[in-house]
């Protein structure tokens, strides 16, 4: 999946002239917590949050601080063409929000956390009615192969499949999402067959 199929296109934006109070308003009655700084012909200037306003306000009004002083100047964007996984991994590894998307230096969105959220809540159907078996499978291609023809042969119909990352030693948990079913039987045959069922849950 792109950035730009899951991004908020023309987002709102503010100018440096700005005043912090300004960008506070605007963040207020829009309910956003993330607002670019743009010049000209949309070239983004900075990016600014509601925290950062919320600290800056007091010191504002005694004068000598200014939207300019708080933005930052040089934030963490994604090209609207890269995968969303690299705009999860850049909002973890530097701990924010949200951040621009950029074509150049032309702001053409912003993507949240809730938006990378919301994409893999939709692709592990997580909301949707379902039943999950958790599976402990080695890495070889065989078992995998194995533990989805029982799911499969004992009426199983895979939604998605998840697997913990990095997991050391020869094996990893597998968790599987099936459309609405008893997990019994399921469990039974992949037991039967040597494999180990973390949990189930129909």
């Amino acid at each position: 999946m792109k950035i730009k199929s899951l991004m908020i296109p023309d987002p709102i934006t503010i100018t440096e002239k700005a005043s912090i109070a300004e960008a506070i308003e605007m963040m207020k009655v829009n309910s956003i917590r993330h607002l670019p700084v743009v010049g000209k012909r949309m070239t983004l200037k900075g990016f600014v949050t509601l925290a950062d306003l919320k600290q800056g306000l007091i010191p504002s009004m005694i004068g000598g601080v200014s939207l300019d002083d708080l933005m930052i100047k040089k934030p963490v964007t994604v090209d609207p063409d890269e995968d969303v996984e690299i705009a999860a991994q850049k909002i973890y590894k530097n701990k924010i929000g949200g951040m621009p998307v950029v074509k150049g230096n032309k702001l053409v969105g912003i993507i949240t956390v809730t938006d990378i959220l919301g994409a893999f809540i939709n692709m592990m159907g997580i909301l949707t009615a379902s039943s999950r078996i958790d599976v402990v499978v080695g890495k070889e291609p065989s078992s995998i192969k194995k533990a989805l023809q029982i799911i499969h042969e004992k009426g199983g119909d895979i939604i998605s499949v998840g697997m913990t990352a990095n997991q050391k030693g020869s094996k990893r948990t597998y968790y599987f999402r099936l459309s609405p079913c008893r997990t019994t039987g399921i469990r039974k045959a992949l037991e039967k067959e040597g494999f180990k069922v973390e949990s189930a849950m129909d």
